[in-house]
């Protein structure tokens, strides 16, 4: 079996899609819950908010379907799915690295988001008719989380090419 480090292509790939897995899940559940506990407070002062306010909770849960999204290609692309396929240790390696944009940029650029979409809860809790300029702030942030996005998959794309 061919091995880099001990590992085989199959270990490599899985690791990868652990670490985009993790990551952004973790950081969306953390972003999610950050933006939630800020809109407790406004909630029970003034419920009509709340749904303007989950717009806002939303946002940094999208980061987390990336992450999803690059372990599904990996998994359907490569073959590894159904066992039956053992992947070189290069291409293993090269499918962790490619798993290592959205690992990284989208778990630090996810807590940052939901950072600003907690400033956004502050926004609409004192004037409601700023949630759409709440929301752009939030979603501009998530620019670099979908850029992240896209060069994983490109670079999946070409390892499996």
């Amino acid at each position: 079996m061919d091995t880099f480090l001990g590992l085989s292509g199959n270990v490599y790939a899985y690791l990868g899609m652990v670490t985009a897995l993790i990551s952004t899940g973790v950081a969306s559940a953390k972003g999610v819950g950050m933006v939630g506990e800020a809109m407790s407070g406004v909630i029970i002062e003034d419920p009509s908010k709340f749904g303007p306010l989950m717009i806002l909770q939303v946002i940094p849960g999208t980061n987390g379907i990336y992450g999803f999204l690059v372990t599904f290609i990996i998994l359907t692309s490569s073959g590894i799915m159904g066992g039956g396929v053992d992947l070189s240790a290069a291409t293993g390696f090269l499918l962790f690295m490619a798993c290592l944009p959205i690992s990284v940029v989208g778990f630090i650029s996810c807590i940052y988001q939901a950072r600003v979409a907690v400033s956004g809860v502050n926004i609409v809790s004192k004037d409601a008719a700023q949630l759409s300029k709440a929301m752009i702030s939030a979603v501009m942030v998530e620019t670099y989380q979908i850029l992240a996005l896209l060069v994983s998959i490109l670079m999946v794309l070409a390892t499996l090419a």
